[in-house]
């Protein structure tokens, strides 16, 4: 069950890095909640089902791998969509800004299998 949905923007000004943004993006997110839940419900924080949503408008250029280690604990898979914005620098030379956009839901199985 869908317990939480956060959404967080994240940017990279000079040097391209789709990643960068998208890890900043993500943390935007995070940093909005103190997420408690699993202890509410009395659950370890592992048992936290993690879904990561993020729009850039390079896709392939995010490593998922960078995304899934900002996370310290839970089960998170992340997606990677065409979103975001890319803005071209004035003088049109060089790397365009980078804007992130990402949503973030939380979600546990809340039947118990341990008895």
């Amino acid at each position: 069950m869908r317990m939480l949905t956060e959404f967080g923007m994240g940017t990279s000004l000079r040097r391209g890095d789709y990643t960068e943004a998208a890890r900043r993006a993500v943390k935007d997110a995070l940093w909005h909640n103190s997420i408690n839940m699993a202890e509410l419900f009395g659950f370890p924080k592992d048992a936290m089902k993690i879904n990561v949503e993020i729009g850039v408008q390079q896709p392939d250029l995010v490593d998922a791998d960078a995304i899934l280690a900002v996370f310290p604990y839970g089960r998170p898979t992340v997606t990677v969509a065409q979103g975001g914005l890319d803005i071209a620098r004035p003088d049109g030379d060089g790397n365009p800004t980078v804007i992130a956009n990402a949503a973030i839901s939380v979600a546990f199985d809340m039947e118990r299998t341990d008895g």
